[in-house]
């Protein structure tokens, strides 16, 4: 039986079909069931719905079931329905009507609201730990790779010169917009919903305050219709996020197996790190790069996913919404993945020198050529015409030398400034806060 069934069981085609994935997907949310419970559970002792007495007891377990979590030793028990039932039963089990009160003033709907909310802030920051790690590694290869030239392209054609240095350093830029878009997303994550119960508020005197800043929050979600309405709009925001980052691994993953192929040379990897043929002994294929395309380019879908899934739907709860658990959850998991391997992958990457050398790469001067007629007093239209002309006759010819110094061309990549940017990013999320709150509400004697 299920804690909010009356006198009847559901009947279990029904039960199996509604409940779904939960059981699964809920011990990813189980330390932050708890967490919520403790912040929940001293609202309501200093509102007078708990006794100091009780609001003890409840605590001890509470603490003894997170550290059960944090060791790996919890599992939510068959036949019950998700973790929220299974810690309530626990609890009940141990302490009796004591265990009953926890859900004074609640509901389902902002206890799965609040756990969600921890969960998404507590995966956003190993999330933003692991982009601050890949993107120093990108600044890193870029200054190691200053100097070092490759074809740039338009149109899949031969265009200019470009740099490994301007390269590496283009994603590392292009993390650090992505970094905007998470701290934009966290600040929608970072609000309390706890204390909107099924939607409507409660007629028991809470202090929603008093959990937002036991729980760390930046602030609550005010009015009580909107932060159920907060449900798979902050999903979606989240998802965008995520796949924005996810773009840009796909489009260096995509590079690197162009860069890689026989036709271009210009990168190379350890042998442990591609893989071989069961045909083709001489293959060394970037199977690594292709997943994380692909797992990119699937994450980039998450944002319509979630969408498709609560368009049209009124205000109010909806059952429609525990299907964003399976999009969101997981999803953490595999853009982490990919940023830790594409780490990995470019920690190890051998560059090739001296490329634009071979005649083939000839053509990538003809604009060198224009500009240094251009400087030399020929009106642009008449050089460009001039530099055609010799190239049509077989009898272009160039410099290697290149005189890039503007912001951000190959002779002044502005990593300083880039770095500059993100760390300013880094700054306004404000982990330090969270983490503070947490320790101080799991290391607190009530």
């Amino acid at each position: 039986m299920k804690l909010w069934q009356k006198d009847k069981d559901a009947l279990k085609v029904v039960n199996d079909f509604t409940v779904g994935n939960d059981r699964e997907l809920d011990r990813s949310l189980a330390t932050f069931d708890v967490l919520g419970s403790l912040a929940h559970t001293t609202m309501l002792e200093s509102v007078g719905l708990l006794s100091k007495e009780e609001l003890a007891l409840l605590a001890k377990e509470l603490k003894s079931i997170y550290q059960q979590i944090q060791a790996g030793n919890f599992s939510i028990e068959e036949g019950v329905e998700d973790i929220h039932s299974q810690i309530e039963i626990l609890l009940t089990r141990k302490l009796g009507d004591v265990g009953k009160k926890i859900h004074s003033a609640r509901s389902r709907n902002d206890q799965v609201l609040v756990d969600l909310k921890l969960f998404m802030r507590a995966e956003i920051k190993q999330l933003v730990d692991q982009i601050e790690k890949l993107f120093k590694l990108l600044i890193s290869k870029s200054e190691e790779h200053i100097d070092k030239l490759l074809p740039g392209y338009t149109h899949l054609q031969l265009a200019m010169p470009s740099s490994f240095g301007l390269w590496f350093g283009a994603y590392a830029e292009s993390l650090t917009d992505d970094l905007i878009t998470i701290e934009s997303a966290f600040r929608i994550v970072n609000k309390n919903p706890l204390g909107s119960a099924a939607g409507y508020g409660s007629s028991f005197p809470i202090n929603r305050t008093l959990t937002t800043e036991l729980l760390g929050f930046d602030d609550l979600h005010y009015n009580v219709v909107y932060a159920q309405m907060t449900r798979g709009k902050t999903e979606r925001i989240v998802a965008q996020a995520l796949s924005n980052v996810a773009a840009t691994l796909a489009k260096l993953s995509m590079d690197a197996c162009l860069y890689l192929n026989q036709n271009f040379g210009f990168i190379s990897f350890p042998d442990e790190l591609t893989t071989g043929s069961s045909i083709m002994p001489h293959k060394k294929n970037p199977d690594v790069f292709e997943l994380i395309r692909a797992k990119c380019n699937d994450l980039q879908s998450l944002p319509s996913q979630i969408a498709m899934i609560t368009t049209n739907l009124p205000s109010g709860y909806h059952r429609d919404w525990q299907l964003l658990k399976e999009k969101i959850i997981p999803a953490f998991k595999t853009l982490n993945d990919c940023l830790e391997m594409t780490g990995l992958m470019l920690s190890a990457i051998q560059v090739k020198k001296n490329i634009l050398e071979d005649e083939k790469y000839k053509f990538l001067f003809s604009v060198e050529e224009v500009n240094k007629l251009v400087l030399a007093g020929v009106p642009f239209r008449n050089a460009y015409v001039q530099v055609g002309k010799a190239i049509e006759a077989g009898t272009f010819r160039h410099s290697t030398t290149l005189n890039h110094t503007h912001e951000g061309s190959i002779g002044n990549l502005c990593n300083t400034q880039i770095e500059k940017k993100f760390k300013a990013t880094m700054e306004k999320f404000g982990f330090e806060q969270v983490v503070k709150a947490i320790n101080n509400l799991i290391n607190s004697n009530p």
